[in-house]
């Protein structure tokens, strides 16, 4: 079993080593796009353009499942790959807006995500669907993916930005960037034990488990 994680950056690397602990007997295969880190404040046909290119080694290898480990690239470009790469089965990463707004006890949920992201149709599509009877607080997180891609993460404001959406009722927080599961931990801290906070590599391998036809899930769960 072969799986392939793509990301922008170093955000993937933290679901490629949450998905070997989890399925360890798969073989796992990283790849990032260092060079043009962040995507997330890039136009939609550059952020297509790269992801694409960035792929191919994932595709050359023939992995069973590519996991689209951005945010960003999954809902600008997930859609286009999957009409191109009609045999490859790929597993994006979107926002967690659904479960967000079903676990909220406030009515009020947070997204932290790039521009990007943010503007995208899809994302405007799940806050539709699932958040028409939320409230969803969208902070300016634009800078966070770079500041950790460069080891500068000490250098986020995260109390400046946790602290007016708990005084705003905020219950549960949505990491919609990989790179920010690196501070996982710190916005938890900030946040405080009532706030839940939402990111999605559990799911991602549950999603594995589903669509792998081939490979029988016991052999994945072992």
């Amino acid at each position: 079993m072969k799986i392939g994680v793509f990301d922008s950056g170093i955000g993937g690397k933290a679901v490629a080593e949450e998905l070997r602990r989890l399925l360890p007997h798969a073989e796992i295969l990283f790849v990032s796009d260092h060079g043009h880190v962040p995507y997330g404040g890039r136009p939609r046909y550059e952020i297509i353009q790269l992801t694409k290119a960035a792929i191919q080694p994932l595709l050359a290898a023939a992995c069973d499942v590519i996991v689209i480990a951005c945010n960003t690239a999954t809902t600008n470009v997930i859609q286009v790959l999957r009409a191109e790469y009609r045999q490859q089965k790929f597993i994006g990463l979107e926002p967690m807006v659904k479960p967000a707004a079903a676990e909220t006890k406030t009515g009020k949920i947070a997204v932290l995500a790039t521009p990007a992201t943010l503007q995208s149709p899809r994302y405007q599509q799940l806050k539709d669907e699932w958040a028409h009877y939320v409230t969803v607080f969208e902070p300016d997180c634009s800078i966070w993916a770079g500041l950790i891609e460069n080891g500068r993460s000490d250098e986020i404001p995260i109390k400046e930005t946790v602290a007016p959406l708990l005084a705003n009722g905020v219950d549960v927080i949505v990491l919609g960037c990989t790179h920010y599961h690196w501070i996982k931990e710190l916005v938890q801290k900030v946040a405080g034990p009532s706030v839940t906070i939402l990111e999605p590599t559990n799911a991602i391998r549950n999603r594995i488990v589903d669509i792998t036809t081939d490979y029988p899930s016991a052999a994945l769960l072992q």
